[in-house]
């Protein structure tokens, strides 16, 4: 069974909607037909976003700033879901952090746990009943490559995202004949666009150009994949081999290397 038409009374649910993938995931799903709610912390930028899409493609989109990493907001926007038709939800939202955890500040680090881990595990609870009941609805879930292995100098990081990616694929276990679909999106570098020599971040600079993924890219891949029912996407050859060392190599051999490479991120912090 295919994807949810897009109808007047349902809502495709975007996360990180301000920027990157979340954007680029708004932007393909309001094309494609999809009335929207974007959800993210700065309701300006969403608001910016909400008036093109309204006036581009001609749907409905609605703004929900809210800080997904306070869980109290998070209980709100999901009593609100609860009670709408959601279509499609993708959970996109996550931050990271780099370098030796002990030395990491503890409220970031809760907050990103929170944000990576409660505020999608909350989201999908909420949607998911109705999905069932309608039998048919997508969940898109935003892991990542680094999921898939230890990673030294981003241990909270890598931690969320085994959590997300290890719930992604036993949902679909349980999902089985439902019609609802769920796949996991597992991203190595994206950007919206190549940054000026001096606007370029330690990962710009560390990450050859031919390694990156373009953000309207991979939010086409990944809506495509969702339609299929794929069980995974991994867009990019640094993503593929990340996939493939985490799970085939030996972890006491893999996590050394990758993680010098993540300190040197933490160092640039």
């Amino acid at each position: 069974m295919a994807l949810p038409a897009p109808n007047s009374s349902a809502r495709a649910v975007v996360t990180g909607a301000s920027s990157g993938i979340g954007m680029a995931l708004a932007c393909v799903l309001a094309d494609r037909g999809h009335s929207l709610i974007l959800v993210a912390r700065r309701g300006e930028i969403l608001t910016e976003l909400a008036d093109e899409l309204r006036r581009r493609c001609g749907v409905e989109v609605e703004v929900r700033a809210t800080d997904l990493s306070d869980a109290a907001a998070t209980a709100r926007l999901c009593e609100e879901l609860a009670s709408r038709e959601i279509s499609i939800l993708c959970n996109n939202a996550g931050i990271a952090t780099f370098g030796p955890l002990a030395e990491l500040d503890p409220a970031y680090e809760q907050a990103q746990v929170l944000l990576n881990v409660n505020a999608v595990h909350d989201l999908t609870l909420a949607v998911l009943p109705q999905m069932i009941a309608r039998g048919s609805g997508g969940i898109l879930m935003v892991g990542s490559a680094a999921g898939n292995m230890p990673i030294p100098n981003n241990a909270t990081y890598a931690a969320t995202k085994a959590f997300v990616n290890t719930l992604s694929e036993s949902l679909r276990g349980e999902l089985a004949g439902t019609g609802v679909h769920v796949t996991l999106l597992a991203p190595g570098p994206v950007r919206t666009q190549t940054p000026a020599e001096d606007e370029a971040s330690i990962v710009d600079k560390m990450v050859p150009d031919f390694l990156w993924h373009s953000s309207q890219r991979v939010a086409e891949m990944s809506l495509d994949a969702l339609g299929r029912n794929k069980m995974r996407v991994v867009p990019g050859a640094l993503s593929k081999a990340m996939s493939v060392a985490g799970g085939y190599s030996p972890r006491a051999i893999v996590a050394p290397i990758v993680g010098t490479f993540y300190a040197k991120l933490g160092d640039a912090e």
